[in-house]
């Protein structure tokens, strides 16, 4: 699975930046549960049957249905440009249910050093 393009963005009253994506094929229950390796992910079944939520603490979050074939995506602004590549690394090396961690979890971990030097100072 891999992001085709960003079909909309906006900035939100809340400050983060939104951007909504285009995927090469629909988004599955198990690519959530997948990004569990990264950050809390929640079914929210009071949206709708299928509706996922995705939390990367200082970075993104990501909102999408289970068969759509596109997902919104809330950038926090001081970090938009050192987060967005790892965005793209997630559905890159998922590989449609055979997914790469050990290399994105060495790539994760070189984001959270960046993000925290730059939100943090440490």
């Amino acid at each position: 699975m891999r992001i085709l393009r960003s079909v909309r963005h906006k900035s939100c009253a809340d400050g983060t930046r939104m951007k909504e994506f285009l995927l090469s094929d629909p988004v599955t229950e198990d690519f959530f549960l997948f990004l569990k390796n990264f950050g809390s992910v929640k079914c929210v079944a009071t949206v709708g049957d299928g509706f996922y939520t995705f939390q990367k603490e200082d970075c993104f979050s990501i909102k999408g249905l289970v068969g759509d074939t596109t997902v919104e995506v809330r950038f926090k602004p001081e970090v938009a440009d050192i987060t967005v590549d790892f965005l793209y690394a997630l559905f890159h090396f998922y590989r449609d249910g055979n997914p790469d961690i050990e290399t994105l979890k060495r790539r994760e971990a070189g984001v959270e050093q960046r993000v925290r030097e730059r939100l943090y100072g440490t």
